[in-house]
């Protein structure tokens, strides 16, 4: 039986990229590929080996409602995976992060409503989880917590209110237009991304693995709860879009536990780089746990080893001449 046609938004980013890998792979024959407007989509054409016609690009800023509307027409399913993630501090948060992720899922969720979409995947994220101190010590977090908005905006950590104000304003436009009016909302939450980069860039994620080997003593006390490796987060996306009961939020990080255990898991693995070694906690009263994404382990879900995701990340890392 043919697959639905569906829709990537961000498509040409990091984990849009193995995204539309993941699909290819599963059998999806038209593939849209959304990217913004002037960005390179030769990567993700290079992917699609036995025919050129399974991918079909379209240009699309998310602020740009008609563009999403022609990306988005003829779809099944929309994951919508775009959202501004730089690594250097925005100068103007308003309209270099909160507007366009905020204004760009509605946009998204407006136009899956317009062409009777069955499904949206949310791409939202770890940073919409934590950090929040308001959480309970030595409960480990899970799907009901959110990211405390008045604690970060008075750190002007923007990137974590930016993906809280989206998600949540893609929880109000499903909860007003679902119940039969057609908009159903699944959303992921994945932790720090890590594996081989498919696009020619640095990502923000497999920056924190670099900035790490390179002797960076940041302890990411305000952006940490584990790690992914991408190809995983990639098929649990599919499978929250292939399974009818699938809803809510979900959790995707292989395990929850310190930044400086990770550090320490890296350095381990790569002793001959300066990797800093922290001491005590970087994670004050982070509980760990194993198996925090038990709601996509469930549902079949098997995450791969963690040291897996370090060894594929640092061999693109020296491939791509991004680390020596």
């Amino acid at each position: 039986m043919a697959k639905e046609a569906v829709c990537v938004t961000g498509a040409n980013g990091f984990i849009g990229s193995w995204l539309v890998r993941t699909l290819l792979e599963s059998g999806y024959t038209s593939i849209h590929a959304s990217i913004f407007p002037g960005s390179d989509p030769t990567h993700l054409l290079q992917l699609d080996n036995s025919n050129s016609n399974h991918i079909h690009v379209f240009e699309a800023d998310v602020l740009d409602f008609d563009a999403v509307c022609k990306a988005v027409e003829g779809c099944s399913g929309v994951f919508h995976v775009a959202s501004p993630c730089s690594l250097e501090d925005p100068k103007d948060p308003e309209n270099d992060l909160l507007r366009p992720a905020v204004q760009g899922t509605l946009n998204v969720l407006q136009a899956a409503k317009r062409f009777n979409v069955r499904r949206v995947v949310l791409t939202s994220s770890i940073s919409a989880l934590v950090p929040n101190p308001t959480w309970p010590p030595n409960k480990v977090f899970d799907e009901s917590s959110w990211t405390h908005l008045d604690y970060c905006k008075a750190r002007h950590k923007w990137y974590p209110v930016s993906k809280t104000l989206a998600e949540k304003a893609a929880w109000e436009f499903a909860q007003k237009h679902g119940n039969g009016n057609g908009i159903d909302v699944v959303a992921i939450h994945p932790a720090t991304c890590l594996g081989p980069l498919l696009q020619p860039a640095l990502n923000a994620s497999c920056a924190v693995l670099l900035n790490l080997l390179q002797g960076s003593k940041d302890s990411q006390e305000y952006h940490w709860l584990g790690a992914v490796h991408v190809k995983d987060v990639a098929k649990a996306q599919l499978l929250l879009f292939e399974t009818p009961s699938a809803s809510g939020r979900y959790l995707c990080t292989n395990g929850i536990y310190q930044f400086s255990d990770f550090a320490h898991k890296v350095s381990t693995l790569f002793p001959h780089y300066p990797v800093h070694r922290f001491n005590g906690e970087t994670q004050p009263g982070l509980k760990a746990c194993q198996d925090a994404a038990k709601r996509l382990i469930d549902l079949g879900l098997v995450f791969t080893p963690v040291e897996d995701a370090i060894r594929d990340t640092v061999e693109s890392l020296k491939a791509k001449g991004f680390l020596s």
